[in-house]
């Protein structure tokens, strides 16, 4: 019981400092992210629910937990590197070129903690707890760039905090189950082209681009769900794990829209479009993907073990979001067409002795946007990984974990369009991206 309420008092400390830290451009396809592990990081997560000894396993697949040896506790925290500088142009509805810069580098460096805890019971019950970041990004641009009407600032994160149990059916067969709290919040900013608004509904005396103002969406909410798995080990060396992880429909009920209206602009729409730009309340829901992964170990010798993943992420559930306003204004719809994705990667470890281990690994990221529908907010493509890490265990109780991950992506194009006024912004992105893991598990 004591064990339990430390495990208790330190997720919820955690999960305090995950949600002030989590703002990071996600590294996996769109703004999912994988980044729960400085193990897993090494290897490019190849085996991430089947490999032993990674406690990240409590929360993607609480069946492995039988892999894990004993009582223990992990923190892992991944810092972030992302660089995301556009480069093209950008015409008003009457195709004259936009004022403005090219917004700046709208990535950022950030870090991204994760804690997993781990309590055998008997021969075949484990407990678990956990708290993991899977999704989250925020790109910030410069105010006066020439996409600021198709965004300024984006930012969602994800929080779980989740408790963990599995049984042994029998030392081969493992079944476990996670169900967690999860907190989403969401902001978006952008300029909004008001002479542009205007000088399509005839008012005199506007032009676009003539009178920019600012709207800001904020909102959030916790919504439960759950993963499941199995774990089945063909051998001792053999290890094959499998899981699936719930969407999630998050339903922002008393989510806030407030505007800047410049000049007289606000006077008009009173009195022409009462209700219309006017700060009000909103509410929109958004669906986050489910996931399946299927996972194989094998130790081929006391030196090599080798790893392999692939998993499915049902990025079409995220098609677009409806922002409903109780001003009356018409709800605005965010369009992102996104598409089913695949991730697959291999690994290895290498056991150079008793307290050094040597890790890589290789990993194909499939984006689930494409340039039809690619924005200004995320702007991903397709990557490759290509990781490295290493581990060190000085004594049986404490082990050390570094991974590093480098992305090579193309320079994603984009073509942009500002429904309300007729913007259109056609460029490319150039993109980079570098990712560092650390970690500490101790046993006792």
């Amino acid at each position: 019981m004591q064990f339990i309420q430390s495990i208790t008092r330190i997720s919820v400390l955690a999960a305090g400092i995950a949600g002030a830290l989590a703002c990071g451009q996600a590294h996996a396809a769109a703004f999912q992210l994988k980044e729960n592990s400085a193990k897993g990081q090494g290897r490019a997560f190849a085996g991430s629910i089947s490999a032993p000894d990674d406690a990240s396993v409590v929360g993607t697949n609480p069946a492995a937990m039988r892999l894990l040896d004993g009582r223990q506790f992990q923190f892992d925290v991944s810092t972030i590197r992302f660089s995301a500088k556009y480069s093209g142009e950008a015409h008003d509805a009457l195709g004259r070129p936009l004022t403005g810069g090219n917004g700046g580098d709208a990535g950022m460096i950030a870090p991204l903690p994760s804690v997993y805890a781990h309590l055998p019971v008997g021969d075949k019950l484990h407990f678990g707890a956990s708290l993991m970041v899977p999704f989250g990004f925020e790109t910030d641009y410069s105010r006066n760039w020439v996409g600021r009407y198709n965004g300024l600032r984006t930012k969602l994160q994800a929080v779980d905090l989740g408790v963990s149990m599995s049984y042994d059916v029998n030392p081969y067969v493992s079944f476990g189950v996670s169900v967690f709290a999860e907190r989403l919040n969401v902001q978006l900013t952008n300029a909004v082209d008001f002479g542009g608004i205007l000088a399509g509904s005839g008012v005199p005396g506007y032009l676009p681009a003539s009178a920019d103002g600012m709207s800001s969406l904020k909102g959030d909410n916790t919504q439960v769900g759950f993963t499941v798995g199995g774990l089945f080990s063909i051998t001792d060396d053999t290890h094959i794990g499998i899981n699936y992880r719930s969407q999630m429909v998050h339903k922002v009920t008393g989510g806030t829209v407030d505007f800047y209206v410049p000049g007289d602009a606000a006077a008009i729409f009173g009195a022409t479009r009462p209700g219309w730009f006017t700060d009000t309340k909103g509410r929109a829901t958004i669906t986050l993907p489910e996931l399946a992964t299927i996972s194989l170990t094998h130790r081929i010798n006391d030196q090599w073990s080798i790893m392999a993943d692939v998993s499915r992420t049902a990025w079409s559930k995220f098609d677009s979001v409806r922002v409903h306003m109780n001003s009356g204004q018409p709800d605005n719809m965010l369009n992102f067409g996104y598409r089913d994705t695949t991730f697959a990667s291999i690994g290895a470890d290498y056991r150079l002795n008793d307290q050094l281990t040597l890790r890589g690994g290789l990993a194909y990221d499939q984006t689930p946007t494409t340039n039809e529908h690619r924005d200004v907010r995320v702007p991903d493509a397709s990557r490759k990984w290509v990781s490295l890490g290493l581990s060190w265990a000085p004594g049986e109780h404490a082990e050390y974990n570094i991974g590093y991950t480098h992305l090579f992506a193309s320079d994603p194009r984009i073509v942009d369009l500002t429904s309300t006024t007729g913007t259109v912004l056609d460029g490319h992105y150039k993109v980079s991206s570098d990712i560092l893991a650390a970690s500490i598990n101790y046993k006792f």
